[in-house]
């Protein structure tokens, strides 16, 4: 009958929270039968004074044990219905205090019925105090991290799905922020498991915030290439860039250049320096190749190329003892 009333209850229109919060309920509610069964069998029967102090016990234990939880089930889905509310709490934060609070009604549950029983919480825990101190002088990185877990989630330094980097630490794709550790997926497919201590004390770069992404270019032009065909490049590589939607344009992205930018050992050096409208990797990188066509493809129809290092030896005089080419050896 419970049930029946919970399922009507939950299947109204736009009730998807609810539907979470029967399916969760639906353990603890098929518990009660067990503490209604034990309730009557140590009503009717007749025990003596002693063992009927126990049963008391014994019930009220249950009891305490279906409220708690039924308690630890509701938790998350009461967390769930922050999810709409992205701008004051995020997902890593939501699910976070979900574990936390988890905790706390494991913790209390725990002690109430310890108190049930007659064991005094508050003396059991003067009796532990020393072991107290040294575990707690031991689990000061534990500590250190729980904290550091929370400014990050507070501070919203990353989310899941976040790509992170953190200097000789670690580089990847972020997949779950923990209590003690954030676990993030490396490019090569392995999980590492980061300490927070070590992500909330470290310079991290977020990439998964980017606005736009760059692409920065030095590319080198034949040296014997006229002025008149390095404007025509430049102008073009420009127009390219301004007249296509894949890229940023100014004022979104104010740093967009194409310029000469001066000679190298064997080149006149032209940079690129512009944004793609997409952060995704893959988009991004199939920008970059039709812009390499692009930019190809204006340099040939211009009549020049791209330069290669290169070196010219000058032989001012023949050591002695060297045979001089055939072309300068005298004829008898």
């Amino acid at each position: 009958m419970v049930l029946r009333c919970v399922r009507l209850w939950s299947s109204q229109p736009d009730s998807a929270n609810k539907q979470a919060l029967a399916t969760a309920l639906i353990p603890p509610v098929c518990f009660i039968p067990v503490v209604v069964a034990v309730l009557l069998i140590t009503e009717l029967i007749v025990w003596g004074a002693q063992t009927a102090v126990v049963s008391a016990e014994i019930n009220r234990s249950l009891f305490a044990i279906l409220v708690f939880w039924a308690l630890f089930q509701i938790v998350a889905p009461l967390c769930s219905a922050f999810y709409g509310h992205a701008q004051l709490f995020s997902h890593a934060m939501i699910n976070w205090t979900a574990r936390v609070v988890k905790i706390i009604v494991v913790a209390v549950g725990i002690s109430v019925i310890m108190e049930i029983w007659g064991l005094r919480i508050g003396s059991i825990l003067t009796g532990l105090g020393l072991f107290g101190l040294a575990a707690g002088l031991g689990a000061q990185d534990m500590v250190k991290n729980l904290i550091a877990g929370m400014f990050i989630i507070g501070e919203k330094r990353f989310k899941n799905g976040d790509w992170v980097q953190a200097e000789h630490i670690v580089d990847g794709v972020v997949e779950n922020i923990g209590l003690r550790a954030t676990k993030i997926r490396r490019w090569d497919m392995a999980p590492a498991y980061v300490p927070n201590a070590k992500l909330a004390d470290n310079a991290v770069t977020n990439f998964g915030q980017m606005t736009y992404r760059k692409i920065s270019w030095v590319i080198g032009l034949e040296c014997r290439t006229t002025v008149d065909q390095l404007q025509q490049i430049r102008d073009n590589i420009e127009a390219y860039i301004l007249g296509n939607e894949d890229f940023a344009h100014p004022p979104d992205a104010p740093w967009t250049f194409v310029r000469i930018d001066g000679f190298g050992d064997s080149s006149i050096n032209l940079m690129v320096y512009c944004f793609s409208r997409s952060t995704n990797w893959g988009k991004w990188l199939k920008t970059k190749e039709e812009l390499t066509y692009a930019i190809k493809r204006i340099v040939e129809e211009a009549g020049t190329d791209f330069a290669f290092p290169s070196r010219s030896l000058y032989v001012e005089m023949m050591p002695s003892g060297a045979e001089a080419p055939a072309s300068q050896r005298h004829q008898p």
